[in-house]
């Protein structure tokens, strides 16, 4: 059976006063995405005040183990710590696009 396209809205908030980290651990690692098959098609920043996120991704991967492939790429993972200090908040899900 033939794995199906996955396409993916993210959302993250950034942990206060560290959304330039956010932005720089996100500069890291969405470069490894064609590296996996994906492709970030969109990239969006936000204001992150109230319940607004800081920033606002789409992607689209040919697969679902392209996904996982780039989620465990051993480069993306060493950087946890980095993302840990940055992050706060995220939100993952899959989308449709038009």
């Amino acid at each position: 059976m033939e794995e199906g396209e996955v396409l993916l809205c993210c959302l993250l908030w950034a942990v206060d006063g560290r959304s330039a980290e956010l932005t720089a651990y996100e500069d890291a690692v969405l470069a490894l995405v064609p590296e996996h098959g994906g492709e970030v098609v969109q990239r969006a920043s936000g204001n992150g005040s109230g319940e607004h996120p800081d920033e606002v991704q789409l992607y689209r991967f040919p697969s679902q183990s392209a996904l996982e492939s780039y989620l465990s790429d051993p480069r993306r993972t060493a950087l946890a710590a980095q993302r840990d200090a940055a992050v706060a908040r995220t939100e993952l899900f899959p989308v449709r696009f038009r």
